[in-house]
């Protein structure tokens, strides 16, 4: 088999409000949970109590994941900031 190698080059990322969309996934996790929370006689009745508990760890993750995007859209800023003005000394980090 022959190696295989790249026709052109990888387009650039996408760039969007990802602070927003991260914030609002997580939002709807946390929603669902409460949602389900009434039914939980009839998800442990029927052996679907993962349901439950699934929204919960994705709420969780989401929290993290809001950490995460928050930082790193103010590292872009921090960096975009900096190339704006030039001479100026970079601060150590």
């Amino acid at each position: 088999m022959a190696k295989w190698t790249p026709k052109h080059e990888a387009p650039e990322p996408l760039e969007g409000p990802v602070v927003a969309t991260i914030t609002g996934g997580t939002i709807v996790w946390f929603v669902l949970f409460l949602a389900q929370l009434p039914f939980y006689g009839w998800f442990d009745d029927h052996g679907h109590t993962w349901w439950v508990w699934t929204c919960l760890a994705g709420g969780g993750l989401g929290l993290i994941g809001i950490w995460y995007v928050r930082k790193r859209d103010a590292a872009i800023k921090r960096a975009a900031a900096r190339e704006e003005t030039p001479g100026e000394p970079t601060p150590a980090e």
